[in-house]
């Protein structure tokens, strides 16, 4: 069963602020709860095939990742995907104008295997909250 979350949140800074510093890698451990460390496999700046890896906790487990750009707008896309591990996984950053400020959307979607297929609708739940508590965050942050 596959996996698709997709939350927004909008944020009062422009979309350039906004987006230059959610799609920096640096910056992942002060907006996502979940997120311990990142360690750049490749060069900065991000860029199309920039490969960045990650160390997660997520329902209670300890998550090794490593995120390749796939495509890289700055100020209106980022994707990232990994191929890895028991659940490999898109991530889309959006960003748009909105009235005062800047529209941001999370988009996380794959198609779990093995023993993760079983847990797909409560992994897409836990997703969804973590997501939006995230995003929050970041709103918080970047508004201060």
């Amino acid at each position: 069963m596959p996996v698709d979350v997709v939350t927004a949140i909008e944020i009062a800074r422009p979309r350039d602020e906004v987006a230059a510093f959610a799609a920096d890698p640096d910056h992942a451990t002060r907006w996502y709860e979940n997120i311990r460390s990142v360690e750049w496999q490749t060069a900065p700046p991000l860029a199309v095939g920039s490969r960045v890896a990650f160390v997660a906790s997520f329902l209670g487990r300890r998550l090794a990742y490593t995120y390749e750009v796939q495509e890289h707008v700055p100020g209106e896309r980022l994707v990232m995907r990994t191929a890895q591990g028991p659940f490999p996984m898109t991530t889309v950053y959006e960003w748009a104008d909105a009235p005062g400020g800047t529209r941001m959307t999370l988009r996380n979607s794959g198609e779990p295997a093995g023993f993760a297929k079983l847990g797909a609708p409560m992994l897409a739940a836990a997703m969804r909250r973590a997501n939006e508590q995230d995003l929050r965050r970041l709103k918080g942050i970047l508004e201060a």
